[in-house]
């Protein structure tokens, strides 16, 4: 069977309310931790992850921060419209959008739209001893986002203070409640750096500076990627086959130093989390476009969501692959690369760099569902069910699992 012809009914399963951890342990690394090997299932303490991890293992962390994404207005009527940033427009560099000043426009999804006919939002924003004006006026629309242009007069304040004054951090819809003041902490994990996500790359919210020490110290690599995850995350599967769902697009950054020591470490790679697999396997296919084409630019090298089903895009060696992209950043005397990727990891895809995976347990019908049945050849179900019988906690503030 194609793929694309999965039906996505076929990735469900019972996940009682209750079994969704609203809020974290106060300890992350307390958490459950489910192990999985050849078929065989256990469990431990995540504070231990370090006595299960192959001698020989390099981890890949996504080292992305969530943003305050929300912006919250109350119109003169009284009603409420959230102003939601998803991703940069002008400027469309991450690091660029959150050093500008005065104004800058975003892709955005705005709740309450019905309410906001025209004219500009408006709200005044305590910085200090300082009081600035907000403005956010809708530019255009296309399909659920809309062009949404910031405008504040305070011109020596920058997008990133606006946002972290006036922001609230996005947590995830079925959590069924408001931020809190907790969540600023324990909504990010302990080595985030790199600002632009709307969702937290969840399996690394269990790492403690105690565990990431006890993983250096036994000699085990540690490796950083970038990839700013988007709403779409949180995008259910609505058609029947997954060949009628669209992937979101997502913002990837690596180092070559990164690239580099991937080539030399194939076979022991272990991607802590989801988000760090896209970007892993993303890389491969990254490397089979230039292969065609050296020359592309970043625009040209977006891995599109299917191509990993074309048998024609699997011929090249992994190690091939990974030397094009360091021949593409020689060329261009570039220190990382930068683009973006859509891919979707469902059952039938090929992984190329990645052996085992740090993750927590997913909604039933999702993509990420689809991602680990992928990696344990259709086994996730036994794992799910042993989960569900031994009192994990589900979704993001949940318990995670080793999967070697």
């Amino acid at each position: 069977m194609r793929t694309q012809e999965i039906r996505i009914e076929e990735y469900d399963y019972p996940l009682p309310d209750e079994r969704i951890a609203k809020f974290p342990l106060e300890k992350r690394d307390e958490s459950k931790l489910l192990l999985y090997r050849d078929g065989w299932v256990g469990e431990t303490v995540f504070k231990h992850i370090a006595d299960y991890l192959p001698k020989n293992a390099l981890m890949v962390f996504n080292n992305t921060r969530v943003i305050q994404a929300r912006l919250l207005f109350h119109k003169e009527t009284g009603a409420r419209i959230e102003v939601f940033c998803l991703e940069p427009a002008e400027p469309r560099d991450y690091a660029l959008i959150f050093q500008t000043t005065g104004r800058c426009r975003w892709t955005c999804l705005v709740g309450n739209l019905k309410k906001w006919k025209e004219g500009p939002l408006v709200r005044e924003i305590r910085m200090g001893d300082d009081t600035v004006t907000l403005r956010a006026e809708k530019l255009e629309s296309h399909g659920d986002t809309h062009l949404v242009e910031f405008a504040w007069d305070d011109t020596g304040r920058t997008f990133a203070e606006i946002l972290d004054a006036a922001g609230v951090l996005p947590i995830p819809p079925y959590l069924h409640r408001e931020t809190e003041e907790s969540d600023l902490t324990t909504y990010q994990t302990v080595y985030s750096k790199v600002k632009g996500s709307v969702a937290a790359p969840t399996a690394g919210l269990h790492f403690t500076p105690e565990v990431l020490a006890d993983i250096d110290t036994r000699g085990i690599g540690r490796e950083e990627v970038t990839l700013h995850v988007g709403a779409g995350t949180f995008k259910p599967v609505k058609s029947e086959t997954i060949e009628g769902h669209e992937m979101h697009t997502e913002f990837i950054s690596v180092n070559r130093s990164s690239i580099e020591r991937f080539l030399k470490n194939l076979g022991n790679i272990i991607a802590v989390g989801t988000t760090s697999v896209r970007t892993l396997e993303s890389l491969y296919y990254i490397g089979v476009l230039l292969e065609r084409n050296p020359e592309a630019t970043s625009e040209e090298l977006v891995v599109k969501q299917w191509m990993p089903y074309d048998a024609a895009n699997n011929t090249l060696s992994v190690e091939r692959s990974l030397r094009n992209i360091l021949d593409y950043l020689n060329k261009h005397r570039a220190d990382k690369l930068v683009t973006a990727t859509q891919i979707i990891i469902a059952p039938g895809y090929e992984f190329k760099l990645v052996k085992g995976i740090v993750t927590n347990f997913h909604q039933p019908k999702s993509t990420l569902l689809l991602l680990i049945s992928a990696f344990v050849n259709g086994d996730w179900r036994r794992i799910y069910d042993y989960a569900l019988a031994h009192d994990f906690r589900f979704l993001s503030y949940g318990d995670s699992s080793l999967l070697l």
